[in-house]
């Protein structure tokens, strides 16, 4: 109750913030719609408030319908650019009129944040990337040039129809944009043997806060270092990515086992937590808690007979023959639904399907696990999952290619000792969310024993305002100090560096949300 209290006290005091902010005039914001048109930015491009549309263009890529309803605070316009120069006219007349930008890819936010303001005063503009979504691949060279406005399921089956054996390492959820993916790192099914995506961009194209259109080279290495993980809505509009490929076997296996408790699942999960990080590389199995099973599912780049036999070696508790194992191709194992590797139509259905989802309100935390929960523990957290309200985590495994970067490498320090990562996810319908979302927070609560500590380690596509947010002040630019809160707990040590480069490239901090990384002035 205590922590509820917090958090509440936290929020109230964010947005009490907003009315420190000086705020554009309607004026101004009308006045920033005609500075489009006059930068040559094509009327039909731009949706004002007014426009017949708008709703329609706003909902388009909305995953959360929590984030529209009568109380969002919505855009009062919504740009939707086709070529790099019309990014550039949105910042050029945001920055002349006082109009803050935000920036929205594949709109899974998890909280919202790239096409809504968790303040009611605030005026802004999105500029919505669907339009940039061209996929161009390199077969010799085995690299892509990817643009922000693609879902992650366009990438791979533009990947995957030019070369079989070619593929990349992201997320499971194929509608996620590749912008905000990529921006905070890309936790996937291919991460142990081939990394994050970040781990593989070599180059990108980003319009930075003087409306500059930049590459690798004209950007510096230290901003080319900050976009690959230091999440979306920092430093700048990234329009494409430079991606290099990865080979994969023309079959791959994967299986999804289930275990109830009285079938030994405890056991059997307290064991996977030192088996699953530390399993060849090639295989990655996962595990979902939900209800009072375990569902152990897993992806090998590799045959059935090798598999049955590593899994005998490593883990023959869970019993697994060659009956459980489906082979196909790794296209066809990306189109696999995230939650329980069921198919779920068409590669082409699941894979390129970019239908708005407004029935099922949802609510996302995260966890990184270093040291292994006990047996007695996990009796007690399977409880949590016969109460009212209670939703799932899924359990994916580090290790492997995960162990050999560098926490400093990259923004996302998450890599040597992690054993697993956990996402919490409930769901909803209607206005039935109270007893789910009160047994999210005391979920997470009770978990704080039993995961990294000092800090209590995130993910920043996970995102989550609970553990806090940004207050604005002195002119609109966001403290060092207050954003540490959340900022070490998604960044850790990376977090000073990202402050550090967010001052020499956006020191008015003009691409500014409720969890931006803000400027370390002097």
């Amino acid at each position: 109750m205590a922590m509820l209290k917090g958090l509440a006290l936290a929020f109230f005091a964010s947005c009490f913030s907003c009315y420190l902010i000086s705020v554009p005039s309607l004026a101004s914001s009308d006045e920033f719609h005609q500075c489009l048109i006059s930068e040559k930015l094509p009327s039909e491009l731009v949706y004002t408030q007014s426009s017949s549309n708008f709703t329609d263009v706003l909902v388009s890529s909305i995953k959360n319908p929590k984030f529209f309803t009568n109380a969002t605070v919505r855009p009062v316009c919504i740009v939707t650019p086709t070529d790099a120069s019309h990014v550039q006219a949105a910042v050029h007349c945001g920055r002349k009129l006082g109009v803050r930008l935000r920036v929205r890819s594949g709109g899974h936010d998890y909280e919202g944040l790239s096409y809504r303001s968790a303040c009611p005063y605030e005026v802004f503009a999105v500029v919505d990337l669907a339009g940039l979504r061209a996929v161009h691949v390199n077969q010799s060279e085995s690299t892509a040039w990817v643009s922000s406005g693609a879902t992650i399921g366009e990438l791979y089956y533009a990947i995957a129809k030019n070369n079989s054996e070619m593929a990349f390492p992201a997320g499971e959820c194929p509608t996620i944009g590749v912008g905000g993916h990529f921006s905070g790192g890309g936790v996937g099914m291919i991460m142990r043997k081939h990394g994050l995506s970040i781990d593989k961009v070599v180059d990108a194209k980003l319009v930075n806060a003087n409306g500059d259109l930049l590459d690798r080279a004209g950007m510096g290495e230290d901003l080319f270092w900050a976009i690959r993980g230091g999440g979306g809505g920092s430093f700048g509009i990234v329009l494409s990515w430079k991606v290099q490929l990865v080979q994969v076997p023309p079959t791959v296996t994967v299986f999804s086992i289930g275990k109830t408790m009285d079938q030994g699942a405890i056991d059997i999960l307290t064991k996977w937590q030192d088996v699953g990080p530390s399993l060849p590389s090639d295989l990655n199995l996962k595990v979902k808690v939900q209800g009072q099973e375990a569902l152990f599912m897993a992806l090998y780049l590799g045959t059935c007979s090798s598999l049955v036999s590593t899994m005998g070696e490593q883990l023959p508790e869970l019993n697994m023959t060659s009956a459980d194992c489906r082979p196909m191709t790794w296209l066809e194992s990306a189109a696999l639904s995230f939650t329980d590797m069921s198919s779920t139509g068409t590669v082409e259905d699941a894979l390129l399907s970019r239908a708005p989802s407004l029935s099922i309100f949802t609510k996302g935390k995260s966890d990184y696990v270093r040291s292994a929960i006990s047996k007695k523990a996990w009796k007690s957290i399977f409880s949590w999952f016969a109460m009212n309200g209670s939703g799932l985590i899924m359990l994916e495994p580090h290790g492997g290619f995960m162990d050999t970067v560098p926490a400093a490498a990259t923004p996302y320090p998450h890599r040597c000792g992690v054993l697993y990562i956990i996402q919490y996810i409930v769901f909803w319908q209607g206005d039935g969310g109270a007893p789910a979302t009160t047994w999210l927070a005391k979920f997470y609560d009770f978990m704080g024993h039993h995961v990294s500590k000092k800090p209590r380690q995130a993910y920043v596509n996970f995102r989550d305002l609970d553990i806090g947010q940004n207050p604005a002040v002195d002119g609109n630019v966001s403290t060092f100090e207050s954003g540490k809160a959340w900022g070490e707990r998604y960044f850790m040590g990376n977090y000073h560096r990202l402050a550090s480069v967010k001052a020499a490239v956006d020191p008015t901090d003009y691409f500014r949300n409720e969890q931006s990384v803000p400027p370390l002035l002097q």
